[in-house]
């Protein structure tokens, strides 16, 4: 009898964040946003903060590129930005849930992969392979053995990502590889540095957009939810709490604290636009 796939938190994660873009901030991007100076941080500023960002990108692309494996291409809409700007764009599309949304989006006009980077296998090659907020949940060395499979002669790779700092203390917000090991590993590979733009400051406020999400909407979801199973079922109530204790503190630590700020983003993240170009001798 096979076994049950286990669900990748993570995954699910990014399932429920595509439900909640939707729904509350009206965009499909599952991307920060680049916040301009003359942008106010604002619920309704998302979106067009969202669109400053993948046209930030979309400037940093080389004239040369036409081919473009787009990693972690999440609900697929950056994708079709780039297949309306005229570029041919595969996919690679870990999340079945997620897929089945790129499908429906894109159609025929990008060949998408359902796999992880580390599994993907194919006799294509591209000008640019892309990494938009995917790369975090590679592993590095993958990261760059798969790359240098896919990547053609003079081809570019462009992350834009968030790393982490060498800092003191805990970050409450996860995730990022450590941006030293980052430079000490890419040094030694046959790639170019072209531009290492940070870009922190403009992108920690989407931080502060979800810290107050977290604040004004779920946190009192999350009160009313144990409030109803504290009077009505008291026994229910205390069996979870003690089942789920670490999760609860953990959620209650990182979601629920006022710990999701753009300020502590900052100080323990760093963002980071890396375009890198072959150069194998």
């Amino acid at each position: 009898m096979n076994k049950k796939k286990k669900v990748d938190f993570k995954e699910i994660g990014l399932d429920i964040g595509l439900i909640l873009a939707k729904q509350f901030f009206n965009t499909e991007y599952l991307h920060y946003g680049y916040w301009t100076d003359d942008l106010k941080v604002e619920t309704a500023n998302v979106y067009q903060a969202q669109e400053n960002y993948a046209e930030f990108i979309v400037s940093q692309i080389p004239e040369s590129t036409k081919t473009i494996l787009d990693v972690g291409c999440g609900a697929g809409k950056f994708a079709e930005k780039l297949l309306d700007l005229g570029y041919e764009v595969d996919c690679v599309s870990p999340s079945p849930n997620l897929t089945k949304h790129v499908r429906n989006l894109l159609g025929d006009r990008s060949k998408i992969f359902e796999c992880g980077y580390e599994e993907l296998e194919t006799d294509k090659v591209y000008d640019m392979v892309l990494f938009s907020e995917s790369y975090q949940y590679i592993g590095l060395e993958d990261s760059f053995t798969q790359t240098m499979k896919f990547l053609k002669p003079d081809g570019h790779m462009l992350i834009c990502d968030f790393f982490r700092k060498d800092v003191k203390g805990t970050s409450p917000i996860g995730g990022g590889h450590d941006l030293k090991e980052f430079y000490e590993k890419v040094a030694a590979l046959p790639l170019t540095t072209l531009q290492d733009i940070d870009i922190t400051k403009e992108t920690a406020p989407s931080i502060d957009i979800v810290d107050d999400f977290l604040h004004s909407a779920m946190h009192p979801i999350y009160d009313l939810i144990f409030y109803v199973l504290d009077n009505n079922h008291p026994r229910i109530a205390r069996f979870i709490r003690w089942k789920f204790r670490k999760r609860l503190e953990k959620i209650n630590y990182k979601y629920l604290q006022r710990n999701h700020t753009g300020e502590i983003f900052a100080k323990f993240k760093s963002y980071h636009l890396l375009l890198f170009q072959r150069n194998d001798k």
